[in-house]
Order: C-alpha cells, then structure tokens, then sequence
C-alpha cells in the first residue's frame, strides 16, 4: 500500500508539467473558438492522441499509480486549461471505467482499446445511464434489456439522456435493467459494438457551459448484442441476481448497481475537474488585481478584493485535498466509510461555482463579457454541481453514509 503524501513525486511532476504544457498551449488558445462552435474539437483530439495524452496507455498508468494521484493531477491541469475540450477529451475514460469496474478481463483487452483509436483516427466513447425520466434515481430507469437464449444476444430498447460523446461514439456503455422488480439491483452493463443497428442519436443539447462537449440522446430500438457484450459475463449476473432476490426476500443488504459502480470510481475525478476550473479562475482573478488600477493603485489593495481572493484560495487546495485523500483511499482498497468519494465532488464542485463566481465579480464589468476567460469558466462549473450525481444526491449520500439511515 502506497503512503499518503502530499508531495508529488518527481514522475508526477514531470507529467504535470507535461500536460500544463499542452493546456496552456494548445487547449486555452482554441477554448473561446470550440466554446462558440459548440462542437467537438477533433483536431485537439487529436493532437492530444499523436502526443500519447489521449490513449488507452497514457489513462491505464495514471489509474493504476499506487498514489492515486495520476487521474486526479491530470483531471486538474486538463481542466484548467478548458473544461469543454477537457471534458471532450477525457469523457471517453467515464465508458472505460463502467468497463473496468463490470468488465472481463477479455472485455477489458478488447473494449477499451476501441474506446480511443489511434493517433491517425481517433474515436471517442460514450457512458449512458442517465435517462429522461430517471437522472440520479437510477432506480427508475426503463431501458430494458432482454435475453434472448435461443440466439444467446441480449435485445435492448430505451432512451437515454445527457450522455457526453453519445451518439458520436464508437462504443458506448448502456445500463439497463434485465429485472425491473430489483429497482436498482436488477441493472447490468452492455457494450453496443460500432455501428450496431438500432442506435441512433437523440437530440443534441446545446448548453450553458462545457459547449465543447458532445451531450445527446441515445435511442436505443431492438438493439441487439451479443451475449458477450453483457459486461461481466451471464454467470456473474445470475448469481447475483440470485443473491439480490434473496436479500430482497429477507430484507437484507444493498447490493451496489452496474451505474452506481461506476459512478463512485469517478467521483474523485470529477472533483479534480472541478479544482481545475476553479484555479482558472483564481489565477485570472489574482492576476488582474494584481494590476488592474482603481484610484491610484492596485485592486488588490482593497481588503474586500483581498480577502475574497484568500477565501479562494483556501477553499481549492481544501477542495484538493479532499479530492486526493478520496483518490488514495480508492486505489488503496479503503472504503469510503464516511463517503470520502462523494465528499470529495460535492466540495470541489461547490468551490468552483463559488470561486468562478467571485472572480466574475473581482473582474467586474470584464468579468462579464466574452474578452475575459472567467465568464466562460463560469458557465462552466455549473455543470460540476449537477452530473454524476448532483450535490443534492451528494449530500444524501454523505447523510445516509454516517448515519445509517436511508435517509428520502
């Protein structure tokens, strides 16, 4: 088990720099152009996949560091550069996690590797749960998926919501229910293989923030799968389809779900996003204190602009800690006893509504129009507060965690 530090070790800061060098010269510089196209940045893609920063190799190193610090150091530097090309390139590592945590072995060598491509044709993957009707109450979701043993494929219809690359995906991970009377037991994991009939994309949203990013509809109609496409394996599923009917019956434990695993492995990370926003942020804003001048001397001069720029300050690297204990807790076997994963995200995404917001007003009338970068960054981080479980659903969690009580 690797100790706790909160020293980065030289490898770290070696890819650190690294991929601050990329953000602030390739990401920042497209940020405004990607963030008004409101389309996927290919070409960045792409960059990032010649210098091995997109790639299956360059994501495994960082999720099996004995630290836990790789994912969420790049998470960081990747999204202080900018949260939309950021989130275009890292929303396919959301599929690949749902892999990871459900899949096979063999699933895990074939799938993931598809997820990216290569330097000279990138690919992009999409994780699907969230539904219409079904957004963090993943056990109300109504996709359906239905075996069919004579041809051993697995038949899924549905449609699913706000998924990031959906639609322009080259694999994409659904959940879906294969027992609706186990609410969220009874949900397993698919892979739809490329150019699967029957999947179509839904609507394309055009959002607040992260405009750079690809999030639509999936439709899903009489989409049929192989049996291996059923993350896992059909023998895992059974038994623990069994097992949850057996508690069901005796009122036992709670299982986890094939989403809700997924979603815990990531919730450090998206925290890490968040800690990359918000230092954005306070940067811009420390800067132009520093020299913008009001009445013969700098802004920063001013005890109300000082101290809001200390509370930010102390709120990031608070909001980094957490997101890095819960990183180490997670690669080291340690349970979240108190919830650690979603204490990480929910403090982190508050921070970076709160720190792109006190920016926005420390850069006054600039800060609210388009020249300066922490309008675009304020838009941004409220999406932190919302997918992959709201801070509402955080809080929940957290409540029920200490208390014991499942809390409604």
């Amino acid at each position: 088990m690797a100790e706790f530090s909160f020293e980065l070790n030289d490898d770290q800061k070696a890819v650190r720099e690294w991929i601050h060098g990329f953000a602030a010269d390739v990401m920042r510089p497209a940020a405004a152009e990607w963030d008004e196209r409101e389309e996927t940045p290919w070409p960045i893609i792409q960059e990032a996949a010649k210098i091995g920063l997109y790639s299956l190799d360059f994501y495994a190193q960082q999720y099996f560091d004995p630290t836990g610090l790789g994912i969420p150091m790049t998470m960081e530097e990747l999204f202080w550069g900018d949260a939309g090309i950021a989130l275009s390139i890292v929303g396919t590592g959301l599929a690949a996690v749902g892999v990871l945590a459900n899949g096979t072995e063999e699933q895990i060598g074939t799938w993931i590797p598809q997820m990216y491509g290569d330097a000279n044709d990138v690919k992009v993957a999409a994780f699907c749960s969230s539904e219409p009707d079904a957004g963090s109450d993943v056990s109300a979701m109504r996709t359906r998926a239905v075996y069919d043993e004579a041809k051993d494929e697995w038949v899924i219809n549905g449609t699913k919501t706000w998924a990031t690359n959906g639609g322009i995906a080259s694999v994409h991970v659904v959940v879906a229910a294969v027992d609706p009377e186990l609410g969220s037991k009874g949900h397993a994991s698919f892979i739809i293989p490329p150019d699967t009939p029957g999947l179509s994309q839904g609507q394309k949203f055009k959002k607040h923030g992260i405009r750079a990013s690809h999030t639509a509809e999936v439709v899903l109609d009489n989409v049929r799968v192989p049996g291996s496409c059923l993350l896992g394996g059909k023998e895992k599923l059974d038994e623990r389809l069994a097992r949850a009917r057996e508690r069901a019956t005796a009122g036992g434990e709670r299982l986890k779900n094939a989403a809700m695993a997924t979603f815990e492995a990531s919730r450090p990370a998206v925290g890490a996003m968040a800690v990359g926003t918000a230092r954005a942020a306070y940067e811009v804003a420390l800067d132009y204190a520093r020299t913008r001048q009001q009445f013969g001397r700098p802004v920063i001069d001013n005890q109300g602009v000082a101290f809001q720029l200390a509370d930010m300050r102390t709120r990031i690297d608070a909001s980094r800690l957490l997101v890095w204990r819960a990183s180490w807790m997670a690669v080291n076997g340690k349970p979240f006893d108190s919830a650690e994963g979603s204490m990480s995200k929910l403090f982190a995404s508050e921070t970076a509504k709160t720190v792109t917001a006190q920016a926005v007003q420390i850069l006054g009338g600039n800060g609210f129009t388009r020249e300066y970068p922490v309008e675009r960054m304020h838009r941004d981080a409220a999406i932190y507060t919302i997918f992959e479980g709201t801070s509402e659903i955080q809080r929940l969690v957290i409540a029920r965690t200490l208390s014991g009580v499942p809390i409604r």
